[in-house]
């Protein structure tokens, strides 16, 4: 039953396809219907495809793209056409040079465990003694902090002092001054400049002399103590 079926279904299809062609030798190639039975009824030419083997390209040739001359390529065509490709394999290998640079590599960027272990190590060391070494030198500059805050103290109270006696002095000499010239004068004055380049000058003197009747002093001091050398 299936098989009459079938032919049942050829014939009819048989019967459709010439009545098709019937149709396109009696409408015109014009019309709407005419082009629909053109577009249906065309059969065109199988494609001639090279399905030979792999492409192959000529690096020797200056048509060749630079990308189809390089290595990678050879590899990649190596890798899915394998010997078809016409790739010699042993090019394929790197050389002495690469094959070292790409141990450097896999040695810096995945080193192995136990160099792992030891960087860790050796940085846990590391920041183990940093600390050590700053713990250190806080405690000893703790144990400074006294001193140096007397210290502070000491040169702070000195500084004031230092100005109080330069603001007594400036003020003893601008009345020096006004005692002399019977006016006030102006401390930035080339008369109160001279005053006081002359002042110092004397004091500068005094401290001499001073200084050379002490010493005078004391060598009659000890002149005085030491006892006469006895005679023969």
């Amino acid at each position: 039953m299936a098989t009459s079926m079938l032919c049942k279904r050829t014939l009819d299809l048989c019967r459709t396809l010439k009545g098709l062609s019937s149709l396109k030798a009696l409408l015109p190639v014009n019309s709407p219907c005419g082009s629909l039975l053109q577009t249906a009824c065309y059969n065109p030419k199988p494609l001639k495809l090279k399905l030979g083997g792999p492409f192959i390209p000529d690096k020797t040739s200056e048509k060749t793209p630079d990308w189809q001359k390089t290595a990678q390529y050879d590899a990649k065509r190596f890798g899915r056409f394998g010997s078809a490709s016409g790739v010699d394999p042993a090019s394929l290998w790197p050389s002495h040079e690469q094959l070292e640079k790409i141990i450097a590599e896999e040695n810096e960027w995945h080193p192995p465990l136990e160099v792992m272990l030891n960087n860790i190590r050796a940085k846990e060391k590391e920041e183990m003694e940093k600390r050590l070494a700053k713990e250190k030198l806080i405690a000893a500059n703790m144990a400074k902090m006294p001193k140096m805050v007397a210290d502070w103290r000491k040169e702070k109270c000195e500084t004031k002092q230092k100005v109080k006696e330069e603001k007594a002095r400036k003020e003893r000499l601008l009345a020096e001054a006004r005692e002399r010239f019977g006016f006030a004068v102006d401390p930035r004055s080339n008369k109160f400049l001279e005053m006081v380049a002359e002042l110092e000058k004397e004091e500068k003197k005094k401290r001499k002399l001073l200084k050379r009747k002490l010493r005078e002093e004391q060598v009659a001091a000890a002149a005085s103590v030491t006892p006469p050398a006895a005679s023969s």
